[in-house]
């Protein structure tokens, strides 16, 4: 064949492989902005909600062992296995912190009447107080950044 007739045709079989390239493209596209938008309000709200746990005498991880114990705590207590796992860390890390946090008269450790080998753990009244006040102003921040969330994430949703 000569080269002329070739070109048109390789023309037209790249531009309709483009053109379903194109089609395929943006069902599979990323939309790297919204990925990078959202990373950015996480970590936003992150560096608040650790500046804001400093302020009330916590560190980060305790303030989310406070949550995680107050908010999986509903009939039964978390153990330390479940708060480890609740919180990704490992189960003698997790040791370490609830016997801090004891110590600071935030946790109290019982044992499980179901299972001695299993230690519990609850809130003490000065663990819920400290947790009260953070929650409350982790709400209103994100009560603030909601919207700004919502918009982030509409990509996102399935149809």
């Amino acid at each position: 064949m000569p080269r002329s007739k070739q070109k048109p045709q390789r023309a037209a079989l790249l531009s309709s492989s483009r053109a379903g390239q194109t089609v395929r493209s943006k069902a599979e596209a990323v939309d790297y902005r919204a990925l990078a938008n959202f990373r950015f309000e996480l970590r936003k709200f992150l560096a608040f909600s650790e500046t804001a746990a400093n302020k009330a005498g916590l560190t980060p991880q305790q303030h989310q062992a406070l949550l995680t114990v107050k908010g999986f705590s509903s009939e039964n207590p978390v153990s330390i296995g479940e708060l480890a796992k609740l919180l990704f860390i490992k189960h003698h890390t997790a040791v370490e912190l609830v016997d801090r946090m004891t110590k600071l008269g935030l946790l109290s450790r019982v044992v499980d009447d179901n299972d001695g080998r299993r230690a519990l753990v609850k809130l003490t009244r000065e663990g819920e107080q400290r947790l009260r006040k953070l929650s409350r102003i982790h709400s209103e921040e994100l009560g603030a950044v909601g919207p700004t969330l919502a918009r982030i994430l509409k990509p996102f949703r399935r149809r």
